[in-house]
C-alpha cells in the first residue's frame, strides 16, 4: 500500500473544505492509505494542481461560486489526461442527474455526512489505487 493518497478538495467555502477534512480524518477506511489534502478555492488553482499530477481523487463542491463543481468536473474530464476520479458534493439529492451529466464517479449531498462521505471517498481510492497497481 502506498504511504499516502492525495485528495484535492475544491470549494470556495472554507467551511465546506473543513467538513471534508473532518469527515475523512486521517484515512477514510482501514484498507486505504492515509490522506493528504490539497485545498483549492478557485478553478485556476484546481487546474494548476491537476497539471502537476499526483492527485488520487478530487472532491468538488457543486455549490462553489463562480465555477460550480459540476461544470469543473465535466471540464477536467475533457481536459486532464487520466483524470482522477471525482466525488461531487451536491446541494440537493435531486441534483443526482447533474452529477451523472458531469461524469463524476460518485456524489454525496451537503452538508457532509461523515459516514456516507468516508465510504464514498474510500471506494474511489480503492478503485484508483487498484488501477495504478
Amino acid at each position: 500500500m502506498q504511504p499516502t493518497a492525495t485528495v484535492l478538495v475544491y470549494s470556495d467555502n472554507a467551511s465546506t473544505r473543513e467538513q471534508v477534512r473532518l469527515a475523512t480524518g486521517r484515512r477514510p477506511a482501514t484498507d486505504v492509505p492515509e490522506v493528504e489534502f490539497v485545498e483549492c478555492a478557485t478553478l485556476p488553482a484546481v487546474l494548476k494542481e491537476l497539471g502537476h499530477g499526483g492527485i488520487d481523487v478530487c472532491v468538488l463542491d457543486g455549490e462553489a461560486v463562480p465555477a460550480g463543481g459540476m461544470g469543473v468536473c465535466r471540464q477536467i474530464k475533457d481536459e486532464i489526461f487520466q483524470c482522477p476520479p471525482v466525488l461531487l458534493l451536491m446541494g440537493r439529492p435531486q441534483d443526482a442527474w447533474l452529477a451523472t451529466w458531469s461524469r463524476a464517479e460518485a456524489a454525496v449531498t451537503l452538508p457532509v455526512e461523515p459516514v456516507e462521505f468516508a465510504g464514498a471517498l474510500a471506494a474511489l481510492l480503492r478503485t484508483r489505487l487498484a488501477v495504478e497497481a
